[in-house]
């Protein structure tokens, strides 16, 4: 599954499983003018055999095979989240697709920006955990016991320098603004002398004794390197 947790349609794809053409007609425009790539099919043995999207929109009345059949299936071979659709009074098919895997549903007649609410909180909770433990060459972070070593060796970091640490090996080799770094091991609103980083970077650099870890991009920022071999 493509990594679109945040809810953004950015390339995010659906697949619209439902028989009733102008139904399914009406879903694939309205979500392709919402910016998503869609796919329509019209019977489960179709969408058992589609490309795994992100989103699976499943009419639990299928002609082929039985809806919750569909959707226990799609859940045992894929990560995507399913919205179960369903008629008014069928509450009963709907707690069993959700005891089946499907992730929310909804109940026909429903409107375009439900459906959107929906699919971008699916995706949201449907979001992949932040990793724990960050690694750039020697250097491991342990963001949950907040433990630093560099080559095995244990490192007794500051919570700023451990707070700079983390910021710019979250995305190694990408330059983090002096100001992006004070908000995120400082506070949102850190409207104090940036040269006050300069300070704690100094101290960061010694203690890592890695040359070229942490490198300065004048005017930009920093940003983790390639370590240099110490001679």
């Amino acid at each position: 599954m493509a990594g679109h947790g945040t809810g953004s349609s950015e390339e995010t794809r659906v697949l619209v499983v439902e028989d009733d053409r102008g139904i399914a007609d009406s879903l694939v425009r309205g979500l392709r003018q919402a910016g998503y790539a869609v796919e329509g099919v019209r019977t489960g043995r179709a969408a058992l055999t589609a490309d795994t999207p992100d989103v699976v929109l499943l009419d639990l009345g299928l002609p082929d095979i039985d809806g919750v059949e569909v959707c226990r299936m799609l859940r045992a071979r894929s990560d995507a989240a399913i919205i179960a659709v369903t008629a008014r009074g069928e509450e009963a098919d709907r707690v069993v697709a959700l005891d089946e895997g499907a992730d929310d549903y909804l109940v026909k007649p429903f409107g375009l920006a439900e459906l959107l609410a929906r699919m971008r909180a699916v995706l949201r909770r449907r979001r992949p955990a932040e990793p724990e433990v960050l690694r750039h060459g020697p250097l491991v972070l342990d963001l949950r016991t907040r433990q630093v070593s560099v080559d095995g060796r244990p490192l007794a970091l500051t919570p700023k320098e451990f707070g700079i640490l983390e910021c710019l090996a979250a995305d190694p080799g990408r330059v983090v603004s002096r100001q992006q770094i004070l908000e995120r091991a400082w506070d949102a609103h850190w409207y104090g002398p940036t040269k006050v980083l300069d300070v704690h970077v100094a101290s960061l650099r010694r203690k890592l004794r890695v040359p070229g870890l942490i490198e300065t991009v004048y005017g930009h920022g920093f940003r983790l390197g390639a370590a240099r071999e110490q001679p």
